[in-house]
This record gives structure tokens, sequence and C-alpha cells, in this order.
């Protein structure tokens, strides 16, 4: 029954977050080709484990660590040619303890990194990005739907893995609008 419900949460957040993405398929090519794109995250999925189900489901409202939604947030992936910036929330278990407290989400920015595409025949895209300069290890790779919508997976050498939902917005579209 609670993988039924799972299922359910799971079909409604997509199909909601596929609702409110904001490029249609021409826009999201000349996004993924320029190379230069706000991943905005609205809701992250991290590895289930019954530590953080116990804690999760003990917060006002709290499910579990199933599915928590990142609504109103402005936790977001920003990609250009030279560079990444990562401002991300984390749940799940850390290996090593960190004694910075800024260090408790995905908080990075790399100018040294690797970024590779691979087109799928539904015209999806994989993109892979590797920072070499920050220091666990990151590897992100984002997995693009034609209308906006995308998959982050989050892998880190010294925690659990964690998978985020959102969409694709241009950088310079939300720039014209602040002015």
């Amino acid at each position: 029954m609670k993988t039924l419900k799972r299922f359910l949460m799971l079909a409604a957040v997509f199909t909601a977050v596929q609702a409110s993405a904001q490029t249609d398929k021409e826009t999201t090519t000349k996004l993924v080709d320029s190379k230069t794109f706000t991943f905005n995250a609205t809701s992250a999925q991290p590895l289930a484990n019954a530590d953080l189900n116990a804690i999760l489901s003990k917060m006002p409202g709290g499910q579990g660590g199933g599915n928590i939604q990142l609504s109103g947030s402005m936790y977001d992936l920003k990609v250009t040619k030279d560079s990444v910036v990562a401002y991300l929330p984390y749940y799940g278990r850390a290996y090593t303890a960190t004694m910075n407290p800024d260090d408790a989400g995905i908080r990075f920015k790399s100018k040294d990194f690797t970024y590779k595409v691979e087109q799928k025949k539904k015209g999806n895209w994989i993109i892979t990005i590797n920072p070499k300069d920050v220091k666990d290890g990151q590897r992100l790779t984002l997995n693009i739907g034609t209308t906006g919508y995308a998959m982050l997976n989050v892998i880190n050498n010294n925690r659990q893995s964690i998978s985020f939902s959102g969409y694709l917005s241009d950088p310079a579209a939300v720039t014209a609008k602040a002015k």
C-alpha cells in the first residue's frame, strides 16, 4: 500500500512539474546547445534509509524521506560555458562529518569541469558534469526532457546520492524580466 501511495504521489509531482515547465522543445534545445541554463529544483528525493525517514516523518506534515517539496525555494544549479554554480539542499547520510556549517548542502562554484552531452532517440538529453575543483568529488547527471522538465542526480564521494526534480529556465530571460 505504501508503494502505491508513493507511486501516485510521484506521478502527481511529475505531472504538476511538467505542467509548470517553462520551456518548449525549441527553447530547451537552444538552452542545451548553448550550455547556458538554470536547473530550478522543485523537489528532492533522498536515497531512502530508515534514519532519514524516521526524522522526516516527525516533522510537521512529514511523510518520510520519499519526496521533499522545495516549492517556493530558490534552489538551483546554474550552468554556463565557463562555470557551474550549485545551491541545493542535502537530505541524507554523510559518511564524513564537516566542521563548517556552510557545507551543509550542495553548494559550490566550479570553473574547472568536464561537460558531456548525449542526445537520446526520443529527443531527451543526458548531461554529465564532473567538477574537478570541488573537494568532495561530485558528479552531476541531468536527464532533460524536450519540455524542459529535468531530473538531477548528484553523486558524492562522502554522502549518499540524492536526486532532484525540476525544470530548466533561461538565465537571460530571468535577467531581462528583472530589469
